[in-house]
């Protein structure tokens, strides 16, 4: 039912590093399978259906919110290297269909294409959503009505939730107000994002830690972000992200392009490459 309504069929990778004492053997990348598949299934599906319990009790919510994608004319431009023609107007289920045919094409190389349109998706927040209100949805699993409720042991949107629920089931008023819930939300996502950066970094170190004595190698790489901040690559060969300090001019994200590794920071997670040029098929 998910996908008929046009959740993205996407799929990510994501790495583990494992040791062998004080050096990192590799990192392991974790698959996915059925069994996480139903668990996710039943987590949208509860997070659905406390959304609705709670407008339909005229109480608010903290909604998980991804708008329409900032970047949808770069999808389209990326489905069209592909051979896939995407209409002008954002249309999950028009991307969907494009992404479970990439799949079916080229499984080894699909994370690589889900990464590049999450990157152009933009990022998720947190919001206040006031009872009868418009509401932005979540894109990316195609529906309206999405709140954080199933993890209240380690995500305070969801112990919020919660909280409004037991109201609800009361029959008592919200234990918050309007702009206590909106000032509540703003926190929730810079904390988010915060934590992001965090894990991000760990996570950059190891990579750095890894790839400590490769300098000079040449990667097959794609581009995973271009902006006026920099240039980024994912290696295809490894789960690592470095940027791009020499010859990033004319990438763009999804490009597949040749580089070379040129340093290394491990206390603060930085791998520098070098473009050698598009490339790659």
């Amino acid at each position: 039912l998910r996908h008929v309504n046009g959740a993205l069929s996407l799929e990510t990778v994501e790495a583990r590093p494992r040791f062998d004492g004080e050096r990192i053997r590799e990192l392991e990348v974790q698959r996915r399978n059925r069994a996480k598949d139903i668990i996710e299934d039943f987590m949208i599906a509860a997070n659905g259906v406390i959304a609705r319990f709670l407008s339909a009790h005229a109480l608010p919510s903290i909604r998980r919110v991804v708008r329409t994608p900032e970047r949808w004319e770069r999808i389209v431009a990326l489905a069209a290297e592909h051979g896939a023609t995407l209409p002008a107007a954002p249309d999950s289920k028009a991307l969907d269909a494009f992404l479970v045919r990439a799949r079916a094409k080229d499984p080894l190389r699909f994370p690589d294409l889900s990464l590049s349109v999450i990157k152009m998706m933009g990022a998720g927040e947190y919001m206040a959503e006031e009872p009868g209100a418009p509401i932005e949805g979540h894109f990316g699993l195609a529906v309206k009505d999405y709140a954080h409720s199933t993890a209240p042991n380690r995500r305070y949107a969801d112990l919020i939730t919660q909280r409004l629920v037991k109201a609800a089931l009361a029959g008592r008023p919200s234990p918050y107000s309007a702009d206590r819930l909106t000032a509540l939300a703003r926190h929730l996502t810079d904390a988010e994002d915060a934590a992001n950066r965090v894990e991000r970094q760990v996570g950059k170190s190891a990579a750095a830690l890894l790839l400590d004595e490769r300098i000079g190698q040449r990667f097959e790489a794609f581009v995973t972000g271009a902006s006026k901040k920099g240039t980024w690559v994912r290696l295809l060969d490894m789960p690592v992200e470095g940027k791009v300090e020499k010859g990033a001019k004319g990438l763009d994200v999804g490009d597949r392009v040749r580089v070379r590794l040129l340093a290394v920071d491990v206390e603060r997670g930085f791998i520098d490459f070098e473009s050698l040029g598009r490339g790659g098929g």
